[in-house]
């Protein structure tokens, strides 16, 4: 679509950017390092939408952006494009996690026990003003637990498929050249199952909770349960070129499993049906709402969160924001031509009012062609 730009534009471009980077001030490396150890929670919804686990490049462009987490999310996804793909690390296995917090809302113990981990969850929610008046809050200390909890649990649909509560498929072997990859493929409908929990492995985080809410509310295939949640580091494993495994480090993952009681195809017998969504840094709200709609998804709900391509489609961030903003680029060719067609249509009353609606429509695409054509474009997008 081209877009007719106002002529000597470009110095008024110049200057708006110029304002907006005055706002922001000067950008120095502390001010990036004070912002990656004070908001730690966006830095993960940042690389998780970004698919790219880099807390210093995140705090950068939150710092560039003053925290406009879609003008942030273009940078980071701008920037990853620009590097190289070096090795493909090994499966993640739930059991080699290394947990913080794993919590299931369906069982009161589960194997393993239920770890709180951070959360704010049970606590109160009261704004420390104090902190206005120059008192600064100083959390209390974590008192050392009375016994040792392990960093490692069992999968607890591992347990279920023991207990024969879940079909339990055999998983299929993917050669490492052979995983989809979203960053690399468009994504196509009906999309393989991989391509949807990678689509919402970086989905924006406030459209996958309202698609997923509604899905709770009722406008869905089920309302499903927390089974396992969990927030833990993951182990990047790669292999040398000479052939050695080794470890390059941990990341930040969030993991949710929602469960739904079904009936099967067969209609014989019930059986437990999981979602699954999973995705980089900590975020919960994130992968519990993903999970609901992958569930959705797999039973086959009519309702928009149980439409893969609805609620693929509308929750990519960098599409659904894009299209609004450019909402704000020139338009008025096309809206001119609207108004030509309102006034030819009251005009008088008579000829203009007697034309049919196609007669109307090929005139007003006529004129905006013409304008088009005789307009010097200097932007086109």
């Amino acid at each position: 679509m081209a877009y007719v730009a106002t002529r000597g534009g470009e110095h008024a471009i110049e200057q708006a950017e110029r304002l907006f980077r005055a706002e922001m001030g000067e950008i120095a490396a502390s001010r990036v390092n004070e912002i990656e150890a004070a908001l730690p929670w966006l830095i993960d919804r940042l690389m998780g939408e970004a698919s790219l686990y880099a807390r210093d490049l995140a705090a950068l462009a939150l710092a560039q952006t003053g925290g406009e987490l879609y003008e942030s999310l273009l940078l980071l996804r701008a920037w990853r494009t620009t590097q190289p793909r070096l090795a493909v690390a090994k499966p993640v296995k739930q059991g080699d996690l290394f947990t913080h917090r794993r919590i299931s809302a369906a069982f009161k113990n589960v194997p393993g026990g239920q770890i709180l981990g951070p959360t704010l969850d049970y606590s109160h929610r009261l704004l420390e003003v104090d902190v206005l008046t120059g008192t600064p809050f100083q959390p209390k200390p974590v008192e050392a637990s009375a016994e040792a909890v392990p960093a490692y649990h069992p999968a607890l649909t591992d347990w279920q498929k023991a207990q024969g509560l879940i079909d339990d498929p055999k998983p299929q072997h993917v050669a490492p050249d052979d995983i989809p990859d979203l960053t690399r493929e468009p994504l196509l409908f009906p999309a393989a199952r991989a391509h949807r929990l990678q689509s919402l492995a970086r989905a924006d985080t406030g459209g996958t909770l309202a698609l997923g809410y509604s899905a709770q509310r009722g406008y869905g295939a089920a309302h499903p349960t927390v089974n396992e949640l969990r927030l833990a580091e993951a182990e990047v494993v790669v292999r040398h070129p000479e052939g050695c495994e080794f470890s390059i480090g941990r990341v930040r993952v969030s993991q949710c499993e929602m469960v739904s009681k079904t009936v099967s195809k067969d209609r014989k017998e019930e059986r437990l049906h999981l979602g699954y969504c999973a995705t980089l840094g900590w975020n919960e709200v994130k992968v519990i709402a993903g999970s609901t709609l992958d569930l959705n998804a797999e039973l086959g709900s009519d309702q928009p969160a149980g439409n893969e391509e609805f609620f693929l489609y509308h929750t990519e961030p960098l599409e659904s924001s894009g299209f609004c903003i450019h909402l704000k680029l020139p338009h008025y060719v096309t809206f001119q031509s609207s108004l030509d067609q309102l006034r030819g249509i009251t005009r008088d009353g008579g000829e203009a009012g007697r034309k049919t609606a196609d007669q109307v429509m090929i005139e007003a695409e006529t004129r905006t062609a013409t304008a088009a054509a005789q307009a010097e474009p200097e932007f086109v997008k």
